[in-house]
């Protein structure tokens, strides 16, 4: 194996005894197929994962990986498992959601179903998929890959939980309705009898103007 090179120009090898191998420095992607993983409260969901990564040691790279096949290969076994690894420590939540900004809104706007539709997360899913990139180049770095970023692309409950999910929604949904219909009522109810008393001040009024 000669000295990588990685300086554009013309360069010169031995005919028959030294061989010339390529590989490509641009920033290539990796997708992960969507599996499905079970978090920590017994949720199953499926979860698909993306990267990025490149080469950044050529020589290494030839000899742990041979070619970008491999490597390929290589990520789905090191990013599926630590993802895997990851969603099963945390609850559902925090792998949906990367903030509680959501329960500081409901909580503004004095919402019944704050505390009973959305559960308050404790790391988030940015903070989870930092975890994963930190880990998973770790173990890249030895066979001469840079990981440059890790996303979850996709995240669906199963079937059986969605539906679960989405009857809870309506029903939540049909509360926070109810409730601002019985407000609209009572605001209606107050809007009449104030126009009852104004139409009597104003009668009272002509009639007086009228004696």
């Amino acid at each position: 194996i000669g000295k990588p090179i990685q300086k554009a120009g013309l360069h010169w090898k031995t005919p028959f005894i030294q061989r010339v191998n390529y590989f490509d420095r641009r920033i290539l992607e990796w997708d992960g197929y969507p599996s499905e993983i079970p978090t920590k409260d017994k949720k199953f969901i499926w979860v698909d994962v993306t990267a990025r990564w490149r080469i950044v040691d050529p020589l290494k790279f030839l000899q742990t990986m041979r070619h970008e096949a491999n490597a390929q290969s290589r990520l789905d076994d090191i990013i599926d498992g630590i993802t895997r690894d990851h969603v099963t420590r945390y609850e559902a939540p925090d792998i949906v959601r990367s903030s509680n900004r959501i329960l500081e809104l409901e909580t503004k706007e004095e919402d019944i179903t704050t505390e009973e539709t959305f559960e308050k997360i404790e790391v988030g899913r940015d903070e989870i998929t930092r975890r994963i990139l930190e880990q998973a180049s770790k173990i890249v770095s030895d066979y001469g890959i840079e990981l440059v970023d890790v996303r979850i692309k996709r995240i669906n409950y199963i079937e059986s939980v969605q539906r679960r999910v989405f009857e809870r929604m309506i029903s939540e949904r049909k509360r926070s309705a109810e409730k601002l219909r019985s407000e609209g009522q009572a605001f209606r109810a107050e809007i009449g009898g104030q126009k009852e008393k104004e139409l009597k001040r104003i009668y009272s009024e002509a009639y007086r103007k009228a004696q």
